[in-house]
């Protein structure tokens, strides 16, 4: 696309202003605002410093500055600098040029520095919370009776990042200007909620949808004694409606305690990862929020004469208020379309863009409460429609509107009309109008994909577009895109068996592999959960399950499986453990190098022992944590990608498959025992009580009653299968199993039984690359441990070490002993360390965390790790690391760990001689280190990582 049609021109040269802009799918969006931004910055009084250009990823905020460069007279070394970035992005530069002070306007005495981490690795943290929490509640025993009914307390680090997205705020004795009220709920726009699901249907005649739910009330429940019964809930015998009263009754109720609760855990977190030294997204919003909001003198210093904001249906509310903070004048343009907005898992608010108006005013309002914060008209807000589509057929097009209007289950009721009505549609300009859309199952639903895409290639029935001709199509044209993960790895293997060249993109479940439940298994058989170890690598060896039962009941483990285990036990790193295990089974591939970064992150920033990381890995597994895969299998395979992973993408042909019961629509869970929406407020599915003499955890029938009192909506659901249709450009295919869903039921499309007749495959022209996970980049400066310089190939030959637990066990010994705890030592290890504590006649800092900022070319990097002991003197400052290794095998690679701590302290005490040492505990040896220089750090920075 080179020249922009009538409604992009509109919006390039409509500079100044509000807009709201509807860019449906495929509209050349991306084309139209970075030739507008070029627009803007061409302008005379106008530099790229003044426009601020927000989208939703690090990856489109690149492609936007390439796209500017070819629109405008600046080149890409002017605008390196400019502010084209994410909203993450965004809120660290504000944070690290003015955030020292941000914390003080919560209450909160720690500082945001330059060193402070930005947390991207969501299972890490949950580790540092589940730290957290575990203190809290042993601080807290007033709280008992709420933790009782949490099965796992970790699911209250989503509620908080759910509240930071709102704009709810804790202070040290409250909360941040007019947040509470918003915990309680939207009392009357729940009852319009009620009233509308409790409408008796068919003109009267039928009861309502709200009674008829209700009818399940109670099922597979225990309440409190003082619980309404059913038939008082659905009203007497013959009534359409339910009494109006039970709205009243279900929505108001004493949630003091609850509230108070959330406040304390949110507070006392947040100072957790100040003190850490941390931030995890949404915090990092939160702080800069509140920043812009109290500071008047760094917002007006950080206002943009514009402010254009890409990828809008994606923005949360917080976000929406930042851009407010941040706009110095009403030139504000915001671009989306509700149609794609599937993230509502990560905090994307859809009225955003569906209710615009309304919110900036009540946004604004909010904002300018007791002090003028937003000064700029708020209106008029012109709205522009792109409609012109430059990647689908119209019957493609046309087709995907029925994706917003089908059902997504036999008892949803849809307002068909009132969601047409706000349908922009799409009108395509290609040349050829081919399309064909069809839908095929069978109950090996793989065997069947796989038949189809091999009938597929090289058909021109299902001929493609290209430069105004049709061709007939290769493996590279297809896209299988899929609702779940799972889905598309097994498809992969299938595709595998029968040499079809397939490539896997998107997340992968990465504890969920053979790597880490082999590595799981080999740590449990280091520990004392070492029969369900065993079983695992027995089975993995071809053990029968007889010949496995055998084994266990005897301990009669395969010699060389023992000789194996002696070699993990001298082990001295995490990361060492996990080479031998991936080595001994062959896994060299990009799956293991993710695996192994991961372990050899989380090991380095926490205290964990060996047990703890089976702990770690065994909850990976549960939970489900992911690495973004990147699989380039070559220019002719087919491509297999979640449907969240394909957002923004387009391909020839699309199979959309998995249409089945179950998988699409999500049937998601019950959510979390506590939980916040804007209707109903914060709300607790569980109460703790001892009715009838009788301790036990019980439901609570009011949190039952208002989610039936909500519509039933699979919304999200229906906007994901438009994404998915909509990146089709020829053809567009369904495939289902033995029990299609109801989308695929409803939809006009013919669906036909196809039985699987899969032929050997001609070798295809194409190179099968591997799957290879990127570890994701961060926001801001990268973070790196001081053991992501060290080599643990040190390690490798060492067979008389004592493990990572004996370390771990010496290191807390020392810990405690350093605070003044009554402590007494057990080994020769720990008798040496008393010795050498005791001589020490300065300020003993214990476990002390440090932070070395360094500049390189591309950008800052901060190195953070943990010190064994930081002994202070008068004159000088002693570091002093403890080693329990029996060899020097590994004092070089110990050189390049305590270079970095040298540098962090002798930044900090600048009056003070700063010196290293090693005390290897085994031998009562202590050791000074020669630092290596920052430069060297830097280098041997780029040859480990």
């Amino acid at each position: 696309m080179t020249t922009p049609n009538d409604r992009q021109r509109e919006l390039i040269e409509s500079t100044d202003g509000l807009y709201l802009v509807d860019a449906g799918a495929g509209t050349g969006k991306t084309f139209t605002v970075t030739r507008r931004y070029a627009e803007i910055i061409d302008q005379e009084d106008v530099e790229p410093e003044d426009v601020l250009m927000i989208t939703f990823t690090r990856n489109a905020a690149t492609e936007m500055k390439d796209r500017v460069v070819s629109y405008c007279d600046y080149g890409m070394r002017s605008l390196r600098d400019a502010p084209i970035q994410t909203f993450h992005s965004l809120c660290h530069d504000i944070l690290t040029e003015h955030g020292f002070d941000a914390p003080t306007h919560l209450g909160i005495d720690d500082a945001i520095t330059d060193s402070t981490r930005l947390l991207e690795n969501e299972t890490i943290e949950a580790e540092y919370f589940q730290e957290f929490i575990a203190q809290f509640s042993d601080d807290h025993p007033e709280y008992d009776d709420l933790f009782r009914c949490l099965s796992d307390p970790t699911e209250l680090l989503g509620l908080l990042t759910n509240l930071a997205s709102k704009g709810i705020f804790p202070t040290a004795d409250g909360w941040y200007r007019n947040s509470k009220p918003h915990l309680e709920g939207d009392w009357e726009a729940f009852r319009e909620a009620f009233e509308e699901v409790n409408e008796p249907r068919n003109e009267g005649s039928k009861q309502s949808v709200l009674r008829s739910k209700l009818n399940g009330y109670g099922d597979n429940k225990c309440y409190l004694p003082e619980a309404p019964d059913k038939d008082e809930l659905r009203g007497p015998r013959g009534s359409k409606s339910v009494p109006e009263e039970v709205a009243e009754r279900a929505f108001f109720e004493d949630r003091e305690q609850l509230t108070a609760f959330v406040h304390d855990v949110y507070i006392e977190y947040l100072e957790f990862v100040l003190r850490r030294n941390y931030l995890n997204f949404s915090f990092l919003q939160l702080f800069a929020f509140v920043l812009l909001c109290e500071d008047d003198e760094v917002r007006n210093s950080l206002e943009f004469e514009y402010v254009m904001i890409d990828e809008f249906q994606d923005s949360s509310e917080i976000q929406f208020k930042l851009a407010l903070l941040l706009a110095g004048t009403d030139n504000i343009c915001v671009v989306g379309d509700w149609k794609q907005s599937i993230y509502s898992f990560q905090y994307a608010a859809i009225e955003n863009i569906t209710r615009f108006e309304d919110r900036l005013d009540r946004f604004a309002s909010d904002l300018n409460d007791e002090t003028t914060r937003v000064e700029f008209p708020l209106e008029p807000v012109t709205r522009i429609e792109l409609e012109q589509n430059y990647r689908s057929t119209q019957r493609i097009l046309d087709f995907a509107e029925e994706a917003l209007v089908v059902p997504g289950n036999d008892k949803e009721s849809l307002d068909r009309e009132s969601i047409r009505d706000r349908i922009v549609s799409l009108f395509s300009n290609t040349t050829h109008e081919h399309s064909r859309i069809e839908g095929f199952l069978h109950e090996d639903e793989h065997e069947a994909v796989l038949t189809k895409i091999q009938r597929i290639v090289g058909n021109n029935e299902y001929a493609i577009e290209e430069d105004g001709e049709l061709r007939p199509p290769e493996y590279g044209d297809i896209a299988v895109l899929t609702r779940t993960r799972d889905y598309g790895r097994d498809l992969l293997s299938a595709a595998d068996e029968r040499a079809l060249p397939i490539a896997y993109e998107g997340g992968i479940e990465i504890f969920r592999t053979d790597q880490a439940k082999l590595l799981l298994a080999w740590l449990r058989i280091l520990e004392s959960d070492a029969d369900r170890g065993w079983a695992v690598v027995l089975e993995r060896a071809g053990y029968t399950l007889d010949e496995t039962d055998h084994i266990l009941e005897h301990e009669t483990y395969p010699d060389e499986m023992i000789a194996f285990r002696t070699g993990l036990e001298t082990c001295e790193t995490a990361g060492t453990i996990a080479r031998r295990v991936f080595d001994r089974y062959g896994y060299d591939d990009s799956t293991a190098d993710a695996l192994l970064t991961s372990i050899q992150s989380v090991h380095g920033e926490t205290t964990m022992t060996l047990g703890d990381l089976s702990r770690f890995i065994a909850k990976g597994i549960e939970s489900g944590a992911t690495e973004e895969v990147h699989a380039a299998a070559g220019a002719n395979s087919v491509t297999v990608q979640t449907i969240h992973s394909v957002k923004g993408l387009e391909h020839p042909i699309v199979i959309l498959a998995n249409m089945n019961d179950g998988k699409f629509p999500s049937t998601g869970g019950h959510g979390s025992t506590i939980s916040y929406s804007e209707l109903t407020g914060l709300r607790q599915k569980k109460c703790y009580a001892e009715a009838h003499g009788v301790p036990h955890i019980y439901d609570n029938w009011r949190t039952d009653v208002l989610r039936y009192c909500q519509p039933m909506e699979h919304d999200e659901e229906r906007r994901l299968l438009y994404v998915a249709m909509t990146r089709a450009k020829d053809h567009l295919l369904f495939a289902a199993g033995e029990e299609p869903n109801t989308f695929l039921e409803e939809l006009p499309v013919d669906v036909e039984t196809l039985e699987p007749e899969f032929e050997p495959a001609d070798e295809p022209e194409t190179i099968q690359s591997r799957l290879s996970v990127s570890i994701p980049e961060p926001d801001g400066p990268e973070g790196y441990s001081p053991h992501s310089l060290m080599d643990d190939e040190v390690y490798a030959d060492v067979t008389d070490g004592r493990g990572i637990d004996f370390g771990s066990s010496v290191h807390d010994f020392a810990e405690r002993y350093a605070l003044g705890e009554d402590v007494e030592p057990e080994f020769d290890d720990e008798y040496n360390v008393k010795a050498l504590l005791d001589s020490l006649k300065g300020e003993l800092l214990a476990e002390e965390p440090v932070y070395l900022p360094l500049e390189t070319d591309d950008g800052r990097i901060t190195f953070s790790g943990i010190i064994d002991l930081v002994h202070v003197l008068p004159d000088r400052v002693e570091i002093i690391d403890y080693k329990t290794d029996r060899g020097r095998h590994a004092h070089e690679e110990y050189q390049t760990q305590l270079s970095v701590y040298y540098h962090a302290l002798d930044d900090w005490f600048d009056d003070r001689e700063v010196t290293a040492s090693v005390y290897y505990t085994a031998v009562d040896e202590q050791i000074t280190v020669n630092p290596r220089s920052k430069v060297e750090l830097l280098a041997r920075r780029e040859v480990v990582v």
